[in-house]
C-alpha cells in the first residue's frame, strides 16, 4: 500500500495544526506507457506550500505537494532504470509516479540525479530549486558589488544561507538576519557572512543599524513584517530589493503584504523585484549549477540540512518550519538513502 498525506479540509487557521492533514493509504500506482513509479526518499518542505494550501490551489484530499528526491522502482521511460535516483514532485507520499500526464507544477521539471556530483538531498537544496533561488535572486536580480552592503533575512534558512554566500563571493560586505542565537552564531562563524542580528532582539533596529553603518544597497527579503521595517529606512539611493518570500505574512487573511511593501521601498527609490524562480529555470538553471557546484564540492559555500525522520513527521516538520524552528533547509526522510548506505559501508 502506499501512505499519504491529503488536506483534511480548506486551511481556515493561520498555521497548520493536527486537524489541517490527513493520513491515508491505497494501492501503489503502477506506472503507465511513458511512466515510472518511484519510491520517495526525501520530501522537502517549502514556506510556498502553505500559501498552495490556503488560496485554494491544493484541494482536499489532493496528495499534499512538495518536491522530491524518489527512486525509481518501475520504469516504462527510455534511458531511466530501477534504482536510478531523480528529482520529481511525489508530494507527501512514499510512492508516486513520473512521466506523460501526471501533473506538476510546469516549471519543476523531473531529471535524473548523478550521486557522484553530491548528496541527491541536495537537488531539492543548494543544487535544485533552492539554489537557483537563491542564485536568481541575489545574483541577477539584487546585483551585489564589492563594498555593498547586503542584508539577507532568514540568513539560516535553505535560500537565505545560499544567497548571502554568494554575494559574499562577489566582494559585498554581507550582514544576516535570523531568530535564536545559535542561528545568528552560525551565519557569521560557518557562513562566513560580516555580522548577524537576531529579530528576537528587543533592541532589533538599532542593532541592524549599527550592523550597516553605511546602509543597506541590497535586501533579499524572506520575511516581512517588523523586519522589513527595520530595514526600510536604511536604504541607500539605487538600493535593490528581491521578494523571494513573507513568511510573516503567510497566516494573514487579505490583503497583498508584498504589494504594500513594495510601494513603500519604491516610495524611497529602491527597485523591487518580485522573485519566481520559474522564470529561470531554463535559462540559468545550468549557470547556477556550474557556479555552485564547485563552489560546494570546495567548501567556498557550505549548505546546512534540517532532515527529520518518517512519513509521519510531515505535518509537525511542516508547521515548525513555518514558525521558523528548523535550523537549515528543512527536509524530512520518508524512505532509507541508499546513498547514505553504501558511504557509511
Amino acid at each position: 500500500m502506499n501512505r499519504y498525506w491529503t488536506l483534511a479540509d480548506r486551511p481556515v487557521g493561520a498555521w497548520p495544526d493536527a486537524r489541517t492533514f490527513e493520513l491515508r493509504d491505497g494501492p501503489i500506482p503502477q506506472p503507465g506507457p511513458g511512466q515510472a513509479l518511484t519510491r520517495t526518499i526525501y520530501v522537502s518542505l517549502d514556506p510556498y506550500q502553505w500559501g498552495y494550501r490556503r488560496r485554494g490551489v491544493e484541494k482536499p484530499g489532493d496528495v499534499c505537494h512538495a518536491r522530491t528526491v524518489s527512486q525509481v522502482v518501475e520504469s516504462r521511460i527510455e534511458g531511466l532504470e530501477p534504482g536510478d535516483f531523480v528529482f520529481n514532485t511525489n508530494g507527501w507520499a512514499e510512492y508516486g509516479l513520473m512521466g506523460e500526464g501526471v501533473p506538476r507544477p510546469g516549471y519543476m521539471v523531473p531529471r535524473r540525479l548523478d550521486p557522484a556530483v553530491g548528496p541527491i538531498s541536495y537537488a531539492v537544496g543548494v543544487l535544485g530549486m533552492l539554489g537557483l533561488t537563491a542564485y536568481a535572486g541575489m545574483v541577477l536580480q539584487g546585483d551585489p558589488r564589492p563594498g555593498e552592503t547586503v542584508v539577507v533575512s532568514a540568513a539560516s534558512g535553505g535560500v537565505g544561507q545560499i544567497a548571502g554566500q554568494l554575494a559574499r563571493l562577489r566582494g559585498a560586505q554581507v550582514v544576516g538576519i535570523a531568530g535564536r542565537e545559535e542561528k545568528v552564531r552560525y551565519v557569521t562563524d560557518e557562513l562566513g557572512f560580516d555580522a548577524c542580528v537576531s529579530h528576537l532582539s528587543p533592541t532589533f533596529a538599532q542593532d541592524l543599524k549599527a550592523a550597516c553603518p553605511g546602509g543597506v544597497d541590497v535586501y533579499f527579503e524572506n520575511v516581512g513584517g517588523p523586519v522589513f521595517e527595520a530595514v526600510l529606512p536604511l536604504f541607500n539611493p539605487g538600493a535593490r530589493m528581491t521578494i523571494c518570500g513573507l513568511i510573516a505574512h503567510y497566516g494573514d487573511d487579505g490583503g497583498d503584504a508584498g504589494a504594500k511593501e513594495r510601494a513603500r521601498a519604491e516610495a524611497r527609490g529602491v527597485a523591487v523585484q518580485n522573485l519566481f524562480v520559474g522564470d529561470y529555470v531554463e535559462s540559468h538553471h545550468e549557470a547556477m549549477l556550474a557556479e555552485l557546484g564547485p563552489a560546494v564540492a570546495a567548501g567556498k559555500v557550505r549548505y546546512r540540512q534540517d532532515v527529520r525522520e518518517g512519513l509521519e513527521a510531515l505535518p509537525e516538520a511542516f508547521a515548525e518550519m513555518l514558525k521558523g524552528g528548523n535550523f537549515g533547509k528543512m527536509l524530512v526522510r520518508v524512505s532509507p538513502d541508499p546513498t547514505l548506505q553504501v558511504a557509511v559501508n
